[in-house]
C-alpha cells in the first residue's frame, strides 16, 4: 500500500479489497431451551449459500474506523460490520483503522444471517490486512458477542449447530439449490423470540433423528401468525414446488431445495411481482474460506 507523507493521516491511496460475505438457510430450527440470561438453546443445521454481500476494505493509519458505504436505514454504529471492526480493533489493541464498504446483495431481516455474516468477514479480513493474528476459534468466541449466527460465518463450513450457535459441528450436506423467496417485509428476530407462543421445549434430537423425519422451525407459525405476508409466500411456494417450503432462522424469507437448478428457475420465473427471489446453490464451505 502507498502512504501519506503524514504519518498519522488515513491512507488516501489504499486499496479496498473485497471480501465476499455468504448468506445462511437454516435447514430446520429447534428451541429446546432457554438460558438463565434469556437466550435460547437452539438446534439448528445451517447451509450455507452463494448469495454473498461484498464488503470492502481498506486499512487506515490513523486508528478510525468509518462506513463509507452500507445498508440505507442503518446508522453506521448499530452496522454489525462496524461494530465487529471497532470489537476486533478493541481487543487486539492495534492502533491502525479501516474503511468499511458494505455492498447488500442478501435481504435484511430475511432470516439470511447477511449482517452477521458481513460481521464476520470484517472479523476475518481485518485480521488478515491487519496482521492481528487472532485464531480463528478466539474470532468466533468475539463474533457471538455481536449475533448467535456470526460464529458459522467464521467458521466456514455449514454445519449442524447446538447452543445459542456456537458449538457447531460441520457438515457435508448433499448437492442442492435453493429457491429463496422474500415477501418484503422485515422480521424482528427479538419479536419473534420474545413470542409467548414460540415453542421453547423441542425435543433434542440426532442428526439421524433429522435425515429420518420431516423436522420444520418452530418460529414459523409465529411469523405466519404475525406476517400475513410470509404466510401467503408460504402457500404459495410450497403450492408451486411441491416440495413443501419452510422460514430460515425468524424469517422473512422462505425456501424449497431442488435438485435440478433449472426446476428452481422455473419456479423462480414465475414469482408474483409484489416479492422477489433467487436462486443459490448450497455450499459446504464459504467463499471467503477459499480466498484466505
Amino acid at each position: 500500500m502507498t502512504g501519506s507523507s503524514d504519518p498519522g493521516a488515513p491512507d488516501a491511496h489504499a486499496r479496498v479489497s473485497w471480501w465476499p460475505a455468504p448468506a445462511k438457510l437454516n435447514l430446520f430450527l429447534h428451541v429446546t431451551g432457554r438460558y438463565a440470561d434469556g437466550y435460547h438453546a437452539l438446534q439448528t443445521i445451517f447451509q450455507l449459500i452463494d448469495r454473498c454481500d461484498r464488503i470492502g476494505l481498506a486499512v487506515r493509519r490513523d486508528g478510525r474506523i468509518e462506513r463509507r458505504a452500507g445498508l440505507a436505514g442503518v446508522e453506521p454504529q448499530r452496522d454489525l460490520a462496524v461494530r465487529a471492526a471497532r470489537l476486533l480493533q478493541e481487543y487486539t489493541g492495534i492502533t491502525l483503522g479501516a474503511d468499511v464498504h458494505v455492498d447488500k446483495h442478501i435481504p435484511a431481516g430475511g432470516g439470511l444471517g447477511g449482517g452477521s455474516s458481513d460481521a464476520a468477514t470484517v472479523l476475518l479480513g481485518l485480521n488478515a490486512l491487519w496482521g492481528t493474528q487472532v485464531p480463528r476459534g478466539e474470532l468466533a468466541r468475539l463474533g457471538l458477542a455481536l449475533g448467535a449466527d456470526v460464529p458459522v460465518f467464521v467458521g466456514g463450513h455449514s454445519a449442524w449447530g447446538e447452543g445459542r450457535g456456537e458449538q457447531l459441528w460441520p457438515l457435508a450436506l448433499p448437492p442442492r439449490c435453493y429457491l429463496v423467496l422474500h415477501p418484503q417485509v422485515a422480521v424482528s428476530t427479538a419479536e419473534v423470540f420474545q413470542s409467548p407462543d414460540l415453542t421453547r421445549n423441542s425435543a433434542v434430537i440426532t442428526l439421524r433423528e433429522y435425515a429420518a423425519e420431516c423436522v420444520g422451525n418452530v418460529c414459523e407459525p409465529v411469523v405466519r401468525a404475525r406476517y400475513p405476508q410470509v404466510a401467503e409466500a408460504l402457500e404459495w411456494l410450497s403450492h408451486e414446488a411441491r416440495v413443501g417450503a419452510q422460514l430460515t432462522g425468524t424469517g422473512s424469507c422462505i425456501f424449497a431445495g431442488f435438485e435440478r437448478e433449472q426446476d428452481a428457475r422455473q419456479i423462480a420465473a414465475r414469482i408474483p411481482a409484489r416479492w422477489s427471489g433467487f436462486v443459490a446453490r448450497g455450499l459446504d464451505r464459504s467463499p471467503l474460506h477459499a480466498m484466505l
